[in-house]
């Protein structure tokens, strides 16, 4: 737990690659479109669960893993932003499953730690491209919907995205109260 707090509160901060492909502005939201590196992620999956207790069960395991509780009892610092996976229903609600996934710093991406905890899994994701909308504040499950119905309608008639699956990020630890940055990623077809 000690590794966890010193990790979030002093760890080094690595950003997840990308590259802005290009930026649109669609009735008052600004969004852009955007290549993210692939490579290694820590994920963990949690299912039967409303999005925020979901995240309240994964986030705190994927944190210890990059704090220490490894089998190399390593902490590796941080990648923001962390993103989450979410699978809407077909009136816009979100299911009961999230996946969180932690992009392994650069530095251990050829070897990465082996998560003590068996929830954690290491897998390797290709690059992808998404849509992207910023916005501020403690974000919940209902500003993570209403964003992604914002960016769907400002996108309407003009990108196709994949409708069974967006990503949910977030850039800033629980203890930073201001100028917070959350982000809806809808994934590019």
């Amino acid at each position: 737990m000690l590794g966890m707090i010193r990790n979030s509160l002093f760890g080094s901060v690595e950003t997840w690659p990308w590259q802005v492909l290009s930026k649109g502005d669609k009735e008052e939201v600004s969004y852009e479109e955007r290549t993210c590196e692939g490579g290694k992620f820590a994920t963990v999956e949690v299912t039967d669960k409303p999005v925020d207790e979901a995240l309240r069960e994964a986030m705190p395991k994927v944190m210890k893993y990059v704090g220490g509780t490894n089998d190399k009892g390593t902490g590796m610092g941080m990648t923001v932003p962390i993103s989450f996976a979410v699978f809407p229903s077909e009136d816009g609600s979100l299911q009961k499953k999230i996946k969180v996934w932690f992009r392994i710093p650069n530095q251990f991406q050829s070897n990465p730690p082996v998560p003590s905890d068996d929830s954690i899994k290491i897998e390797e994701r290709e690059s992808i491209t998404v849509y992207s909308k910023q916005f501020g504040g403690y974000a919940k499950e209902a500003d993570y919907v209403a964003q992604a119905a914002q960016l769907r309608t400002a996108l309407e008639g003009t990108a196709t995205y994949r409708s069974d699956i967006y990503f949910c990020t977030g850039y800033d630890p629980p203890m930073k109260p201001y100028g917070r940055r959350n982000e809806v990623w809808l994934v590019k077809t």
